[in-house]
């Protein structure tokens, strides 16, 4: 594969964009800090000219680009500034066709949103999570099932 060519980019873009953004979105992030990750990775994979065994080691290979994006993002000196309150009320609502369940899901801490993430909406095994998430797979494990039940508490209360 040349992630030089312009169907290589157009391949990323409709393979990768939504899964980098939904992922940035579980850290809670903004769609635009997302929007920058998802250039970045791409970026990046020009710079390396990167080549995979398949296109599993590609997937998992930029998602964990997209984890380490968005913890560095987290840990950022602009990422801490605080915005009044009443410059976020003119702001639209963000797109989505989940709504209120990947609202829950980005509500969650950061580590909990990004298991849901990778083991519902990405397919992921618990084991293959713990080597994205770079914890150990009966963390992982854990964090599921935590996540699980804070969802669960939310989903009742909401009814």
């Amino acid at each position: 594969m040349q992630w030089n060519s312009p169907a290589e980019a157009e391949r990323f873009v409709l393979d990768y964009a939504n899964p980098i953004l939904r992922l940035c979105v579980t850290y809670s992030l903004t769609r635009e800090d997302a929007q920058d990750i998802c250039q970045e990775i791409f970026l990046k994979l020009l710079e390396q000219k990167k080549e995979f065994a398949d296109r599993e080691h590609e997937k998992a290979y930029i998602l964990k680009m997209a984890i380490n994006a968005c913890k560095n993002q987290l840990k950022s000196a602009g990422r801490r500034r605080v915005v009044p309150m009443t410059e976020a009320e003119c702001l639209p609502a963000r797109e989505g066709e989940e709504g209120e369940l990947m609202e829950l899901i980005r509500a969650l801490p950061e580590h909990y949103g990004a298991v849901v993430y990778l083991f519902y909406y990405e397919g992921y095994s618990l084991d293959e999570i713990a080597r994205l998430c770079s914890c150990t797979p009966a963390a992982a494990r854990k964090r599921l099932s935590r996540s699980r039940k804070m969802l669960a508490k939310e989903l009742e209360v909401g009814s």
